[in-house]
């Protein structure tokens, strides 16, 4: 294994063991949840807006190190961001982790995010990579309705 890919492990196990937000946020403007039926995953997502700007965002739920992980990446990279670079990321992770191992795919906005594109080798995981983002896509949108992977 590339010191490269031992690092992409470690991070993704890190974030899984000790995920980052994981939280209730009292009084979220949005709260949604989110299901994996296929593996039982399931997160709820809470985010704080200030106007169009994502204020505070935490998850709380069970699953697998792979949902955990991304979730925990996900509320990182997002706080402070805006609904229109919210929805430019979920694009550019969403293309990332559905495109096939042989697409040259430009990671350069993704930061630590980058780290799933090893899961693209495992077209079954991208719905653990993607399920909290789905659901988070779910709270912008202001929708509320619980997200399934199916």
């Amino acid at each position: 294994m590339s010191d490269l890919s031992d690092l992409y492990e470690e991070l993704i196990r890190d974030h899984s063991k000790k995920p980052r937000n994981y939280r209730v946020i009292e009084h979220p403007t949005r709260e949604v949840e989110g299901y994996n039926p296929l593996c039982g995953d399931r997160y709820t997502v809470y985010v704080t807006m200030n106007g169009d700007r994502i204020e505070d965002i935490a998850f709380q739920g069970e699953g697998c190190a792979i949902s955990k992980s991304s979730a925990s990446l996900m509320t990182q990279a997002l706080k402070g961001k805006t609904i229109a670079e919210a929805e430019k990321l979920f694009h550019a992770f969403h293309d990332l982790i559905t495109s096939t191992p042989d697409k040259d795919v430009n990671t350069d906005d993704l930061g630590k995010l980058a780290v799933f594109s090893g899961v693209r080798k495992f077209p079954v995981r991208a719905k653990c990579a993607t399920l909290a983002w789905h659901t988070l896509h779910s709270a912008i949108e202001g929708k509320g309705e619980p997200v399934s992977t199916e």
